[in-house]
C-alpha cells in the first residue's frame, strides 16, 4: 500500500465488488435455495460456470472425475494463484432465511446451514474483480478457480491434489465464511480417513431357521462394540464416530447385508491412518467372529489444514483495508435473538476485524482443503457472514445465511480475497517469501495422497436423497437473474 492509499490495481478491484453486491447477494441467494448436497451440486455448478464463461474464464467440468467439480482458468504464464472453496448443503437442515426459530423452507429437506453458499459468492465475486484488474491494469499472472463438491463428505480436493490440478500453482487461497473477518496460519484442522465397513451375511427367516443364516448387522454391532473397547487406547488427539447406513429391513429375516460408516481423526494424516488401520483390524475380528465377510471401502481421506503465515499477514492486511461491514441496528437485533434461540450469550455481530494472532489452536474438525495446503502455500480468509458462535449444522447457522448479514459479509470477503491476489501479482517476491515459509513450516514432512492411485470417487452418494427433495425446493428457487455489470 502506497502512502496515499491502497495501489489503483485494488481500488479498482473493491470497486468492481461494491457495484455487483446485488449480484453478490443474488449468487448467493440462489446457491443458499438450490439446497444442494455433496456431489448433487448441479445447479449450483451450472449457474458458478456460466458467470464465469460469460465473464471470459474457460471452465472445465467434471474435474477428477467428479460431475459437479469445476475448474475455471483465466490469463497465462505465471504467477499461477489458485482460488478454491466449497457449495454444498447438509441433508435435513432447510431453514427459513431470516427467522430467529427453527422453521424449515421444506420440511426434512437439505439445506445449507453452515455457510457453503456464501463461500462460493465470494469466490467468484472476487474472482471476478481480480480478472478484471488484470486485464485493466495489463498484470501478468493466471487464475485457476476450483469449485470443490461434497466438502461434508471431505471428498473433492484430495482427489484434485492427487490428480495434479495444483501442481503448477504457486500459492493457494481458501475462503470459508464465519462470525467474525479474520485469518490464521498454522496447523488449524485435523487429519481425517472416511471409510465404510461392509458386512455380507447370508439372509434366513430370523424366527424357523436362524442357525442357517449369517448376520451381517451382527459383524457391525461386534465393529461397534470393538472401536468402543479401542477408545481406552486412542491418543488424546484421536477422534472415532460413525453412523450405521445398513443394518437390515426387517426383523424377521437376518440381514445378508450390513454397513457401518467411520470418520477417524487425528492431528496429523498418519495418526489417522494408523487409527484407520487398528479400526480394519477390529473389523476383521468382528467378521471372523460373526462368520461373516468383509468388504472396505475409502471415500476419502484428508490431510490437516495448515496455514501460510506470510500469505496469513497478506490476507490481515487486506481484510483491514476492506473493513468490517457497517451494521444496522436490525441486523444487531436479529442476531442477539438468534443467538439466545441457540442458547448462546446474546453478543450480537462483531464490529471490528479480528487482528492477526498464532500460531492457531488445532482443532479436531477436517477440512478437505488440508492437502491442498500441504503442496503450496496456502491463506484461508474467514468472512464476517454469519452470526458469531452458532453452532454449524444446526438451524441457527443457516438462519442469517440468505440476509444482508450474509450479503454484507460476502462484499467484504470478496474485496479481501481479491486484494490479496492483486497484491501478489502487482509484488511476484510475495510468492518467493511465502514459499520459503512454506519450507520452513513444513519441515521434513513429506506429502503423500492418503487416497488410492487407482479410487474413483463415489459419484451417486447422495443421488437418491436429492432427488427425493429437488422438486419441491424447486417453486423456492431465487426468480431474478444473476447479472455481474
Amino acid at each position: 500500500m502506497s502512502k496515499n492509499g491502497p495501489a489503483a490495481e485494488k481500488r479498482f478491484a473493491h470497486d468492481v465488488v461494491e457495484k455487483n453486491s446485488k449480484a453478490v447477494a443474488l449468487l448467493n441467494d440462489s446457491i443458499f435455495y438450490f439446497g444442494e448436497i455433496g456431489l448433487e451440486e448441479h445447479e449450483t455448478v451450472g449457474l458458478v460456470s456460466d458467470l464465469l464463461r460469460k465473464e471470459g474464464f474457460s471452465v472445465e467440468t467434471g474435474v477428477s472425475g467428479f460431475p459437479t467439480g469445476m475448474l475455471a482458468t483465466f490469463g497465462e504464464g505465471g504467477p499461477v494463484i489458485a482460488l478454491h472453496t466449497e457449495c454444498d448443503a447438509n441433508p435435513e437442515n432447510s431453514q427459513t432465511p431470516g427467522a430467529a426459530e427453527q422453521t424449515p423452507v421444506t420440511p426434512g429437506a437439505p439445506g445449507h446451514c453452515e455457510g457453503h453458499n456464501s463461500n462460493a459468492a465470494v469466490m467468484v465475486a472476487g474472482a471476478i474483480a481480480i480478472k478484471r484488474a488484470m486485464e485493466r491494469f495489463a498484470l501478468p499472472g493466471r487464475l485457476k478457480v476450483f469449485l470443490a463438491p461434497a466438502e461434508e463428505q471431505l471428498l473433492s480436493r484430495p482427489y484434485f491434489v492427487r490428480d495434479g490440478y495444483f501442481a503448477d500453482v504457486d500459492c493457494a487461497f481458501h475462503d470459508h465464511i464465519g462470525g467474525d473477518f479474520s485469518t490464521t496460519y498454522g496447523v488449524t484442522h485435523s487429519g481425517l480417513v472416511s471409510a465404510k465397513f461392509i458386512f455380507h451375511g447370508e439372509s434366513v427367516h430370523a424366527a424357523t431357521a436362524p442357525w442357517k443364516g449369517r448376520d451381517a448387522l451382527d459383524g457391525v454391532v461386534m465393529m461397534d462394540m470393538g472401536m468402543a473397547q479401542y477408545r481406552e487406547h486412542m491418543t488424546p488427539a484421536m477422534r472415532a464416530h460413525r453412523v450405521i447406513t445398513e443394518g437390515g429391513l426387517q426383523p424377521n429375516v437376518i440381514p445378508g447385508r450390513a454397513s457401518i460408516w467411520w470418520y477417524f481423526r487425528d492431528s496429523t494424516a498418519e495418526g489417522a491412518r494408523l487409527l484407520f488401520e487398528q479400526a480394519r483390524k477390529i473389523a476383521a475380528g468382528a467378521a471372523m467372529m460373526t462368520n461373516t465377510t468383509l468388504e472396505v471401502e475409502v471415500l476419502s481421506a484428508v490431510w490437516p489444514v495448515r496455514g501460510n503465515k506470510t500469505l496469513a499477514e497478506l490476507i490481515d492486511g487486506n481484510i483491514e483495508l476492506a473493513g468490517m461491514p457497517d451494521w444496522t441496528e436490525a441486523e444487531q437485533e436479529f442476531a442477539k435473538k438468534l443467538q439466545t434461540a441457540a442458547g448462546l450469550k446474546a453478543s450480537g455481530l462483531k464490529l471490528s476485524h479480528t487482528p492477526l494472532k498464532g500460531p492457531a489452536v488445532q482443532r479436531a474438525a477436517a477440512n478437505d482443503c488440508g492437502d491442498v495446503s500441504w503442496v503450496v502455500p496456502m491463506g484461508r480468509l474467514t468472512f464476517p457472514g454469519n452470526v458469531p458462535e452458532v453452532p454449524f449444522h444446526h438451524w441457527s447457522a443457516g438462519a442469517a445465511l440468505a440476509t444482508s448479514i450474509a450479503h454484507k459479509g460476502a462484499v467484504a470477503g470478496a474485496k479481501a480475497l481479491a486484494g490479496s491476489v492483486i497484491d501478489i501479482l502487482l509484488d511476484p517476491s510475495i510468492i518467493a517469501r511465502a514459499k520459503e515459509t512454506f519450507r520452513a513450516e513444513t519441515g521434513d514432512v513429506i506429502y503423500k495422497s492418503l487416497i488410492p492411485d487407482d479410487q474413483k470417487p463415489p459419484v451417486d452418494f447422495n443421488r437418491a436423497e436429492m432427488e427425493k427433495w429437488r422438486d419441491r425446493m424447486r417453486a423456492h428457487y431465487v426468480k431474478e437473474k444473476v447479472e455481474f455489470v
